[in-house]
């Protein structure tokens, strides 16, 4: 089975999370919220906030930092209203770029994230104008260096869960699921006590597109850069060949 992994990128993106723990952390509050509103406080019954803690504590996310944000929510149900939004459009050279925000000032996070595609030379276009490029999957990344069992039984423990692909990368096992079925597989795996780097459902482009204009590439950054820092954006997807 194959599949491309983006093992290097995800140890990137935990390498600059580490010098901005705040970023991530606001992200994951966000998303404890707006899934404790949704579906409860007792992760127990609540599939969506299981995930979400799972993935906060790859993150190096404290226990107790995880429970006061389900306490906030669940005892001011009423407090802040984030929304789900998504925003499509082109980088330079025409590279695909699809932005995930959870705002509560939908015409706040528009204006920035319009800012951060005109500043590197793109622009936003409507929903749907490259969306069609990527697939939307669940992955689990599992680091060699964290788990050493034969990669058969790994293999057939996410098969067997219900995943829908194996690959087995250099340095990395990658893991792929519909999303329908990604919370089943990764309690699946954290029930077997395989260690997970990165668990979440992401956008996987179909085909990868290089760019080797230095002006482009430094365009796209500064916009990949802009909507980093931003709070209200949740994750950037792009078919860039890293």
């Amino acid at each position: 089975m194959s599949g491309h992994s983006k093992f290097a990128n995800i140890k990137h993106k935990k390498e600059k999370n580490d010098a901005a723990k705040g970023k991530i952390f606001t992200i994951i509050g966000r998303e404890i919220a707006v899934a404790v509103k949704e579906g409860g406080p007792d992760p127990a019954n609540n599939s969506r906030l299981r995930d979400i803690i799972a993935k906060a504590k790859s993150n190096n996310m404290p226990n107790d930092t995880i429970e006061r944000g389900i306490k906030k929510a669940s005892g001011d149900m009423g407090a802040v209203n984030y929304e789900y939004v998504t925003y499509e459009g082109y980088g330079p050279s025409g590279i695909a770029i699809i932005v995930e925000a959870l705002t509560d000032n939908k015409n706040r996070t528009a204006s920035n994230v319009r800012n951060a595609f005109s500043k590197g030379s793109g622009s936003i276009g409507t929903q749907g104008c490259v969306s069609y490029m990527f697939d939307q999957k669940g992955q689990i990344i599992i680091d060699k260096e964290e788990y050493e069992t034969d990669a058969d039984e790994l293999m057939m423990t996410a098969l067997d869960a219900g995943a829908e692909d194996f690959s087995d990368d250099e340095d990395s096992y990658e893991i792929l699921t519909d999303p329908d079925d990604f919370s089943a597989v990764r309690q699946a795996l954290e029930d077997a006590g395989i260690p997970m780097a990165s668990a979440e459902i992401t956008m996987i482009p179909q085909n990868y597109v290089a760019l080797t204009d230095e002006d482009a590439l430094r365009q796209l950054n500064r916009t990949l850069d802009m909507l980093d820092e931003d709070d209200d954006v949740q994750a950037v997807y792009t078919n860039l060949e890293e």
